[in-house]
């Protein structure tokens, strides 16, 4: 009977898995037979890749509500966040050249290549080094950019570009800006830089304010596959965007004293 409370935890894993698989499927056009015509196959795998996002968190507090964290459910996580934040976005972004810029896919394929596999092995690494090292390091900061983030902000890029009309372009300069953020967020993902988790604070304005924008951007995640709320993905990417570009700088500046606490509190436990 005890072994069943860890169902629970992993069926919210095994959500995630599935939804990173579905919209691998939604990106290279898996699904185009069974889906209304015009529909928008590259908005939906983003789409499933936001929905990732959202529920990321789902397992982790599952675990701890019925006390069943689990060496299994740990790198049963892993694997999901892997397939949902780095190999879904990768794939996404590639099939989206693919089926939009089919020349520019074509005269750039080796570069596509070369970043997709990067961005994907640094997904691997990151997680892998996250299990090995830091997941009880640092209590207040991530150890370069989670796989989440890098995940979210591939999936809004790509579908804001396309949705601008960047694609309409065949051999506009501005086609190479995806693949750049591309390549720029899995170096970030394994790079020594420190991100502050987004926690409770001694501030209670500020434990508002975060706590609002939270609410705001998960209601607008949900509704990114419509086109009911006007800006919608420059929202998500300035606020995205902006917490990772603010909370390195404000990582690098305090990076002597992050490690300090963490080497100190290593020493304490020990």
């Amino acid at each position: 009977m005890n072994k069943l409370r860890y169902i629970f935890p992993n069926a919210f894993t095994s959500l995630n898995f599935m939804l990173g698989v579905f919209a691998i499927c939604w990106a290279t056009g898996s699904f185009d037979t069974i889906t209304a015509p015009g529909t928008d196959y590259i908005r939906m795998s983003a789409y499933f890749i936001l929905l990732c996002v959202l529920f990321d968190k789902l397992d982790g507090f599952a675990a701890r509500l019925v006390n069943a964290s689990s060496e299994f459910g740990a790198q049963f996580d892993s694997l999901a966040d892997l397939i949902a934040f780095g190999i879904a976005p990768a794939f996404c972004i590639f099939y989206t050249y693919r089926g939009f810029a089919p020349n520019w896919f074509q005269s750039h394929f080796a570069l596509l290549i070369v970043v997709f596999s990067i961005y994907v092995l640094c997904a691997a690494m990151r997680l892998a080094k996250y299990n090995a090292m830091d997941s009880d390091t640092y209590h207040h900061h991530f150890s370069g950019v989670p796989s989440t983030f890098a995940g979210a902000i591939n999936a809004i890029t790509i579908v804001f570009f396309k949705s601008r009309g960047l694609f309409d372009g065949a051999e506009s300069a501005a086609l190479y800006l995806p693949v750049a953020i591309l390549f720029v967020t899995g170096i970030l993902m394994v790079s020594p830089l420190f991100l502050p988790k987004l926690q409770p604070r001694k501030n209670k304005l500020f434990n508002t304010a975060q706590a609002v924008l939270i609410v705001i951007t998960y209601f607008c995640a949900f509704f990114f596959v419509t086109d009911t709320i006007p800006f919608l993905y420059e929202y998500l990417l300035l606020l995205v965007g902006g917490y990772l570009v603010i909370g390195l700088a404000i990582g690098l500046i305090n990076r002597k004293k992050i490690i300090a606490e963490a080497k100190a509190e290593k020493e304490k436990a020990a």
